[in-house]
C-alpha cells in the first residue's frame, strides 16, 4: 500500500513536469491576461500546482540550479514555486508608482518581436541602449531565451516575475556584468537586495560554491564599469550559443 501511495504521489509531481517540456519563450511578446486558457488555466503556459507540488518542485529545481547553474530552467523554477509573498510585494510597489501601475496595465513584453533593433543599432556610443544591444551580441543571448511563467497561480503576479526575467539581461548591462558564473552570481545579489525574491537570494549565498579560485582570481573575468563598453571581445566563459542559457539566470 505505501508503494501505490508513492506512486500515486509521484505521478501527480511528475504530471506538470511533463508539460514544462515546451520551448522557452513560446509566449513571446503575448501579453498575460486573465482570460480563459482551458481548465483552470490562467494564462498561457500556466500549470496548476498544488502546494505539495510546489514545495517539490522548490526542492527539486534547487538542488538541480545548485549542480548545474546552467540550468536556467530550473532556476526559472525555483524563482516561480517560492516568490509567491514576494510578487504579492513587488506588485503592490508596482501599483503605487505611475510608471510600475502603467506598466502592469499595458503588459509589455521584451522580445525580439516588441524591440527596435535597427533604432537601437542606432543609437550612440555610451546609450543604454547601445551597451544592451552590444551585451546580447557579445554574449549571443536574446531576450527571446527567457522561459515562460508556468507555475504562479495568479495571472498578474506571473506578469511581474516575467517582466523581472525579462529585463535580466538588462541589468547584465547596467552592471557591466559578463555572463560567466562570477558575472552572474553580482546581478544576482544586485536582484537579492532590489527585489527580496528568495531565488535570487538563494542563487547569490549558494552560487559561490560553483566558483573555482582560479575563477575568483584570474583578471580576464573581470568587466569594465557599467555602461563602460561591454567589451566587444569574445564572452570570458562560453555562453551557450542560441540557448540564452547563462549561469543561474532566470
Amino acid at each position: 500500500m505505501v508503494s501505490a501511495a508513492m506512486a500515486t504521489l509521484l505521478r501527480g509531481f511528475l504530471r506538470p513536469l511533463c508539460a514544462f517540456r515546451g520551448s522557452p519563450g513560446s509566449s513571446t511578446g503575448v501579453p498575460l491576461r486573465a482570460v480563459s486558457h482551458g481548465a483552470g488555466l490562467l494564462y498561457p503556459e500556466h500549470i496548476p500546482t498544488s502546494p505539495l507540488q510546489k514545495v517539490l518542485l522548490a526542492a527539486g529545481s534547487a538542488g538541480m540550479a545548485l549542480y548545474d547553474p546552467y540550468r536556467h530552467d530550473m532556476v526559472a523554477v525555483l524563482g516561480e514555486t517560492t516568490g509567491h509573498r514576494t510578487l504579492k510585494v513587488l506588485r503592490d510597489q508596482m501599483k503605487k508608482d505611475p510608471e510600475g501601475a502603467q506598466i502592469l496595465l499595458e503588459r509589455p513584453r521584451i522580445s525580439l518581436s516588441t524591440l527596435d533593433m535597427g533604432k537601437l543599432r542606432g543609437l550612440p556610443e555610451g546609450s543604454f541602449g547601445c551597451a544592451y544591444l552590444r551585451f546580447l551580441d557579445v554574449n549571443r543571448v536574446s531576450p527571446d531565451t527567457r522561459a515562460p511563467t508556468r507555475f504562479v497561480d495568479d495571472e498578474e503576479l506571473a506578469y511581474v516575475i516575467q517582466r523581472y526575467r525579462e529585463i535580466h539581461d538588462m541589468l547584465h548591462t547596467l552592471l557591466g556584468m559578463p555572463t560567466n558564473i562570477l558575472g552572474e552570481i553580482v546581478v544576482k545579489w544586485f536582484e537579492a537586495v532590489q527585489t527580496g525574491l528568495p531565488m535570487c537570494v538563494l542563487s547569490a549565498l549558494f552560487g559561490p560554491i560553483q566558483l573555482s579560485t582560479q575563477q575568483v582570481a584570474c583578471p580576464a573575468l573581470r568587466t569594465p564599469g557599467p555602461l563602460s563598453s561591454v567589451s566587444s571581445a569574445a564572452p570570458q566563459e562560453p555562453a551557450i550559443a542560441d540557448l540564452g542559457a547563462d549561469p543561474m539566470g532566470s
